[in-house]
């Protein structure tokens, strides 16, 4: 692989819908390998099939590698303004570029004028089905004689225009995950280059803008393998020089299928709007066929591109698994600061009317207390630890901004303590906080345990059912936190709810 040249990779997505992990998969190691080699990142629109276009598309996809943290230095932006020098780059934008090249084939004999009908097309599919052959074009029109072809294209007969793969021998390419690949000539098919539209298929139009492009490196998925030996054919046929190719493994579903959206989301967004963090969604991408180091898994973007190596990443399939995902997102979630952890929670908490803006810092919608900044941090420290995802703290928060959800009042039982005795504890608890002032996690953690001695409880028989008592909950983070969060008045109020639960 050389490294000494200028390096300028591509992404060049069809918007044919949301980008996909695959999709980004593949944007983030052409990103990285970039960055590796101080080279540039270029975003291609590939929209020349008209039919599968969706409106809004190409949009949704650059928004998606924004959020991803995946900012390109060539190619279109949302509005389709100029990005970089050289761009935009959209497909459907450069079909006179495809038209003169496609031109240039016609007249070297490397390409041809087909005529043959969708019918007849299919019709010869299925005998050849029916006779266990490979299904490719039959070659009909490339025997046709120039003035048969001229006399047919004066009477407006529509037709495609298909690439002459050579008759005999094998067309080799060199791939740098997985060396060298060799394809029998008379197993490609004449494939269209130009469609009866006048729009280019993906062959032509990759081809040509990857060379004008001055691309070096073509990295994408491994089912661009079967074409690879045409695009080859087809630089040889315009004598360029091809880029070197790198195809990635496929991405599989737990089964070991390929990955579908059948079986689990596979949309970035979606993953991105429930609350996984760019950060951790890049993390678990990367490391889908490829890892720096055998004895480490989280890492920062910054830390992959300077570590990327592509004939390091696997030839075979890798697991797309859901709760790595997890796994990584709480370990980012973790490193986060607590105020940038409180910037990007409260969008969930106000989304999920928990929270509403003030002067000053925000409005617990069910308490009506103002919560500043530091308020804000210390109610969402309980969850850090235990949350997957930010879309997780609504209700994983919910008896901190909302009320005590119902639970039952066996829940405040410690093993097999007499309810009367939980009775008694959580009413002189509640009597002995009536009369403190240093409401702070440490001062009533001290303080309690302290009188819990001075009482003769068991600790169990004091802690559990006040836990139980402020939360709702049987796992839950630590009373003592929790009350310092709460304050005093609320505290008070649901040890007093909770003995009237055993009363």
């Amino acid at each position: 692989m050389a490294t000494d040249q200028k390096i300028r990779v591509r992404f060049a997505p069809s918007p044919t819908g949301f980008l996909h992990i695959g999709g980004l998969r593949t944007a983030l190691y052409n990103y990285l390998f970039a960055r590796r080699w101080g080279g540039t990142f270029i975003l291609r629109i590939e929209d020349t099939d008209r039919t599968r276009t969706v409106p809004g598309g190409a949009e949704g996809i650059i928004r998606t590698l924004r959020r991803a943290g995946l900012d390109y230095d060539e190619g279109p932006d949302v509005e389709g303004q100029e990005r970089g020098k050289y761009g935009p780059y959209v497909q459907s934008k450069r079909l006179t570029i495809y038209r003169e090249h496609i031109y240039k084939l016609v007249t070297a004999g490397a390409a041809y004028q087909c005529f043959c009908s969708p019918e007849e097309l299919e019709t010869v599919r299925q005998i050849q089905i029916a006779a266990k052959q490979p299904t490719i074009y039959n070659k009909k029109c490339r025997e046709m004689s120039s003035p048969d072809r001229a006399a047919l294209i004066k009477d407006g007969r529509p037709h495609v225009i298909r690439l002459a793969i050579p008759e005999e021998g094998s067309t080799t390419f060199s791939d740098i995950i997985r060396k060298e690949i060799t394809f029998e000539n008379r197993l490609i098919d004449d494939s269209v280059l130009l469609k009866s539209d006048g729009y280019p298929t993906y062959h032509l139009a990759s081809v040509v803008d990857d060379h004008l492009m001055n691309i070096t490196q073509v990295i994408r998925g491994e089912e661009w393998i079967p074409s690879t030996p045409k695009h080859v054919i087809l630089y040889r046929a315009f004598g360029w020089t091809p880029p070197e190719f790198a195809h990635l493994p496929l991405l599989l579903n737990p089964d070991r299928s390929k990955l579908s959206k059948r079986q689990m989301d596979v949309a970035v967004e979606n993953y991105l709007d429930r609350g996984y963090l760019p950060e951790a969604l890049i993390n678990f991408t990367a490391l889908l066929g490829w890892n720096p180091q055998a004895d480490r898994e989280v890492y920062e973007l910054d830390e992959l591109a300077r570590s990327f190596n592509l004939p390091d990443v696997n030839s075979s399939g890798a697991v797309v698994n859901l709760e790595k995902l997890g796994w990584l997102n709480g370990q980012h979630l973790r490193r986060l600061s607590k105020e940038e952890y409180a910037r990007r929670a409260v969008p969930y908490l106000e989304a999920a009317s928990l929270i509403t803006p003030c002067p000053g810092g925000w409005v617990n919608e069910q308490s009506g207390t103002i919560l500043s900044s530091q308020d804000l941090q210390n109610a969402l420290s309980l969850e850090r630890e235990r949350v997957r995802n930010l879309g997780d703290l609504p209700e994983a928060l919910s008896f901190i901004f909302g009320a005590v959800p119902e639970y039952d009042g066996d829940l405040l039982i410690w093993k097999d303590a007499e309810p009367a005795r939980i009775m008694k504890g959580l009413g002189e608890l509640a009597e002995f906080l009536e009369l403190m002032r240093d409401w702070t996690e440490s001062a009533l953690e001290a303080r309690i345990k302290a009188w819990i001695d001075e009482q003769g409880y068991d600790t169990g028989q004091i802690l559990w059912p006040m836990r139980v008592a402020l939360t709702g909950r049987k796992a839950s983070p630590g009373p003592f936190e929790v009350a310092a969060v709460l304050g005093k008045e609320r505290t008070l109020a649901r040890l007093r709810k909770a003995v009237e639960k055993l009363s």
